[in-house]
């Protein structure tokens, strides 16, 4: 029986040649993660777009959501619409500047989780048209409001 002096471990890399090759899937995944996070950001630039586009009808669509929730829209109205466009903006930015990538995707997923949020609360605790929570969604993002007998199929 031969003993040695030095015990081998399963993570030394000295007995493994390097391949001159690239992993593909490493490349795949990489290339995975860069077409999200520039197709998210084009989403929140689009949006932002399409908010800005149609500002005033936009900013109709978070008063009602505002009284619907008995927030004061009066008040509320301009500075929801500001902030919401703004931070879409901002995180646009921060997801296409490769400094800030992850701060962007932070900042994304924390409005996504609000939107959703608050879609949640719009039709369960104050009992808003039930489709799913497909219009507060499409109010809040996209913001328009479809027609309701065309999305629940009624003629």
């Amino acid at each position: 029986m031969q003993t040695d002096a030095k015990i081998e471990r399963r993570g030394d890399t000295e007995n493994f040649a390097t391949s001159p090759r690239h992993r593909v899937a490493a490349s795949v995944f990489k290339w995975l993660v860069r077409i999200s996070r520039f197709g998210l950001a084009a989403l929140f630039l689009f949006t932002a777009g399409a908010k800005l586009w149609i500002l005033k009808k936009f900013a109709s669509n978070v008063a009602e959501l505002l009284s619907s929730a008995s927030i004061n829209y009066q008040r509320w109205q301009w500075p929801a619409t500001i902030a919401v466009i703004t931070a879409e903006i901002i995180a646009a930015i921060l997801l296409i500047v490769p400094r800030t990538v992850r701060l962007g995707a932070v900042l994304a997923a924390l409005m996504l989780i609000a939107f959703s949020a608050f879609a949640l609360y719009y039709v369960y605790i104050l009992h808003g048209e039930d489709l799913g929570l497909l219009v507060p969604v499409l109010i809040v993002f996209f913001g328009f409001r479809p027609n309701v007998k065309t999305l629940k199929n009624e003629n």
